[in-house]
């Protein structure tokens, strides 16, 4: 064999090596998005986002939520904590929020802070102490 087709040979052996672990890591990370975005959280984030009285005043009816929920969340011992941030598109525009919650041996999810920048780049409160409504599942710690 000669020394070009040994180079061509490792350099393919290389570019389906390199492919398969992007592809594995690709998964991995679609994954994640995926089960964060359709976790419990993310839904009792959603429900609080979607239910804001100061959200739609500022931009209207949430008509959808961005596919791709970022952030964290751990449990641990079944306490747990997250912090999702989610794009939220309104009638007039579209935010993107942050959600903080809480939950405590193993109970439901419970939005202890919630905000959005807007254009004029302030942090806008949306979990006001005179503001916050309590949805029927109970799901607002203010």
């Amino acid at each position: 064999m000669t020394t070009k087709k040994i180079v061509l040979i490792l350099g393919a052996v290389v570019v389906t090596v390199g492919l398969l672990i992007a592809i594995v890591a690709g998964g991995i990370v679609a994954f994640a998005f995926y089960s964060m975005g359709n976790s419990e959280a993310a839904t009792v984030a959603k429900d609080f986002l979607r239910n804001n009285e100061r959200l739609k005043q500022d931009i209207g009816e949430v008509k959808d939520f961005g596919s791709i929920v970022t952030g964290s969340i751990n449990i641990h011992n079944g306490n747990g904590a997250a912090s999702l941030n989610l794009k939220v598109e309104g009638e007039r525009k579209t935010i993107n929020a942050t959600v903080d919650m809480i939950s405590q041996s193993g109970s439901q999810w419970r939005v202890s802070e919630a905000s959005y920048r807007n254009d004029a780049g302030q942090s806008i409160d949306l979990l006001s102490a005179y503001d916050a409504k309590l949805l029927p599942t109970g799901n607002y710690l203010k």
